[in-house]
Order: structure tokens, then C-alpha cells, then sequence
């Protein structure tokens, strides 16, 4: 039997957030080795919000491997604001309907994504949930009997603590 068809879905503002708030920057080519290694997807989709100032940040996380998924951003009081979180839910939703992956794998520890979750889970189409943060954590992510990886422990795998 062949290995099943596997997306990941990331929300990157989640991930970034909470590797920073842990003391960790990613490498992002190691990364996406630790989720090739580890998972073997056939995409990795990262979405994240449109920064025209960050283009070589972009070239350089489409060389590492990822599809990135652009947000329009806003600046708000001079923080930047692009929440991807539709984004992300009408394309996992879409390729789920375009029988494009066999299990999807979300990255997030935002409970906005329990319904999805929910959803994909009913259609055995939902792989597991990789946290980036234990302790923020939604428990709307939690309680969704579907495998929960917290990225905290391995970490030190593809980053490297901050100065």
C-alpha cells in the first residue's frame, strides 16, 4: 500500500510568535528537512502576511522548499497586521475537495482552527496538529481527539536560541 498523501498547513505568524517567545530563531531549511524527514509531505504551505520590504525572506523560504500564501497586511498603530487564518482554512478546505492529499497536518496552536480540525478529523482526512507553543495552546485544539505534537521539545532541532 502506497504512504498516504500528506499537506502541512502552517500558520506562520503562530509559528514565528512562538519561537520568538520561546527564545528560539528557526532555520527554516532545517526545518523544512525536520518536516521532510519526519512527515515526507508532499507540500508544505506557509502562510504568512505580505511585506513588501521582506521579498528576499520570501525567495528564501521558497528555496527552502515552502509554498508560501500571501495575506495583505495593514499597518495598525506601526504594527504590521495580515491574519491568514481564512487563507489557510479555504485551501486546506479546497485541496481536501480536490482529493489533493490523502491527511493534512496543521501548524498552529490557534483554536480559530478547531472547526477545521473537526471537519478533517469526521472525513479521516487529519493527520495530527503540531503546536508551536504547549503552554498557548488553545484548548479548542486540545480537546479534538486528534494527534497534538508540541514543537517545544524539538526545537532545538532546526533553531538556534536567540542572543
Amino acid at each position: 500500500m502506497p504512504s498516504p498523501r500528506i499537506y502541512i498547513y502552517i500558520d506562520g505568524a503562530n509559528l514565528h510568535r512562538a519561537a520568538v517567545e520561546l527564545g528560539y530563531h528557526i532555520d527554516y531549511k532545517k526545518f523544512r528537512g525536520w518536516l521532510r524527514q519526519k512527515y515526507n509531505p508532499q507540500q508544505v504551505y506557509l502562510f504568512i502576511g505580505l511585506v513588501p520590504s521582506k521579498t528576499k525572506l520570501y525567495e528564501y523560504l521558497q528555496r527552502c522548499g515552502f509554498v508560501l500564501v500571501f495575506k495583505q497586511t495593514l499597518s495598525v498603530d506601526g504594527e504590521i497586521k495580515g491574519n491568514c487564518d481564512a487563507e489557510l482554512v479555504l485551501r486546506t478546505t479546497a485541496h481536501f475537495y480536490e482529493k489533493e492529499y490523502d491527511q493534512c497536518i496543521l501548524l498552529s496552536g490557534d483554536g480559530d482552527f478547531g472547526c477545521l480540525v473537526e471537519f478533517l478529523a469526521e472525513k479521516k482526512a487529519m493527520h495530527s496538529i503540531l503546536a508551536p507553543n504547549k503552554k498557548k495552546c488553545s484548548f479548542l485544539l486540545r480537546n479534538k481527539n486528534t494527534e497534538l505534537v508540541f514543537l517545544n521539545d524539538v526545537y532545538h532541532k532546526f533553531s538556534d536560541r536567540a542572543a
